[in-house]
């Protein structure tokens, strides 16, 4: 028969314990939201690259948005093997890798720039993508099951939030280190003599070369902190699915068989399609003379109002997604994001510059709600089921190519009724695509 003593020994250890896990949990957050920075900041930086290889290689809308179309098209092609690769290593390893290969893809910036070679540039998008799309299926889930399933959307939110931080200073370095390197008009373009022209082109060129190095250096660091750290080891049976989910996991064999799941992959495809569009094409919206008539540069710093939207309605998110549910939320924000986008089609000058902007703070929310969503109550099926939502990603390829094709045959203003229609998607998710279905179809 056990003692005083010894029970309350136990009870002090199992506090201990809890203690300990709390702990642990609280550093491991702080060590993903790092992740989340480091693939916003260079997700992000893509929207200076744009405009800066739009004017290199003299290419029109349809042509630029091979950028976004190479980035994002890497999501489809390595998310559901980066699932593999995650059940074979683990979140840890997986992550390491994730690093180590966004570092290569980096480091090759250096010999494209030298080159002067677009698909060059391009298969160093694809490769530092690839890199950034093993991250994500290790990373999204990670935070999603580190702690209570109740609160998932909201850790989820946080993290999103410092990913927006990432978007938010992005543009200000690539507007300050890259844009404003070797800034001509076309009429001043014409006016230099063909070695003149050449000394241009290679200083344009050789802008990013720096910038990237040292993103590279800090992708190997990273890892290298990460491999050093302990982080809380989780499988996938800690889901993040409602309590009252009853054994949901086992209704089907795959996660393909979740309706909730495959209508929040095409959620997913639809909202990183709108929002990478958007980000791509501001640059050139507000450079427009109905609009601002800003030069590159400075219509590039106005981007992070933008994305710094997001961030902040990612931070109050996390907050407000503790007492208000995820799916009325989603619906909410996709909607008044939908107003917004019209409005900016409906009007010109700074009215439309603002308007458009504004989008950002609405898109905040969509990401971590539609993810946290659609792994609900998936349990084992987990690891897939976030390969599956992260393949989706590749919405950021094809839609902004899309508009692309749009800007070229209608104007760019008009070409924002694109992700207009992605928005009202959107909303139908969070209030009905969301529910999950607890019985298998008969």
């Amino acid at each position: 028969m056990a003692t005083n003593f010894e029970v309350d020994l136990k009870q002090e250890r199992s506090v201990d314990q809890k203690r300990s896990t709390s702990v642990n949990y609280k550093l491991a957050l702080a060590v993903m939201t790092s992740l989340f920075f480091m693939w916003g900041f260079l997700t992000c930086l893509n929207d200076i690259l744009v405009p800066h290889l739009k004017g290199l290689f003299t290419l029109n809308y349809t042509q630029t948005m091979l950028i976004q179309f190479v980035f994002f098209g890497a999501y489809f092609l390595v998310a559901l093997p980066s699932g593999k690769v995650l059940e074979i290593l683990g979140y840890k390893r997986g992550i390491i890798v994730g690093l180590a290969v966004a570092g290569i893809g980096s480091l090759i910036f250096y010999p494209a720039a030298g080159l002067q070679s677009y698909p060059v540039f391009l298969l160093a998008l694809f490769v530092l993508a690839s890199g950034i799309t093993l991250l994500q299926v290790s990373a999204n889930p990670y935070v999603a099951i580190l702690g209570k399933p109740e609160t998932a959307s909201s850790r989820l939110n946080l993290a999103q939030a410092v990913n927006s931080l990432g978007h938010t200073l992005a543009p200000l370095f690539g507007s300050v280190i890259i844009l404003s390197v070797a800034s001509k008009t076309v009429t001043e373009l014409s006016k230099l003599s063909p070695s003149e022209l050449e000394a241009y082109k290679h200083a344009k060129a050789a802008a990013v070369q720096a910038p990237y190095i040292g993103l590279a250096i800090a992708l190997f660091l990273l890892a290298g902190v990460i491999a050093a750290f302990k982080l809380p080891k989780i499988s996938n049976s800690q889901d993040s699915s409602d309590p009252s989910s009853n054994n949901m996991e086992n209704l089907h064999k795959s996660a393909w068989g979740y309706r909730h799941l495959y209508l929040g992959a095409i959620g997913i495809f639809l909202y990183v399609g709108a929002e990478v569009s958007i980000g791509s094409f501001l640059v050139s919206f507000m450079s427009e003379k109905t609009i601002a008539g800003f030069s590159a540069a400075e219509a590039g710093k106005y981007v992070s109002f933008y994305w710094g939207g997001a961030m902040i309605g990612r931070f109050v998110g996390s907050i407000l997604l503790r007492k208000f549910k995820p799916g009325k939320a989603l619906c909410f924000n996709a909607l008044v994001a939908a107003t917004l986008v019209a409005f900016a089609i409906l009007t010109t000058g700074h009215v439309a510059m603002w308007t458009i902007l504004a989008v950002g703070l609405f898109n905040s929310i969509m990401f971590p709600n539609i993810f946290s969503l659609g792994i609900a109550g998936l349990g084992k099926h987990t690891s897939q089921a976030s390969g599956i939502l992260v393949m989706a990603i590749v919405g950021g390829a094809v839609i902004p190519l899309l508009q692309g094709i749009l800007a070229d045959n209608i104007g760019i203003h008009s070409a924002f009724i694109l992700p207009l229609l992605c928005y009202f998607y959107i909303a139908y998710y969070g209030l009905k695509g969301s529910i999950p279905q607890l019985r298998t179809a008969n």
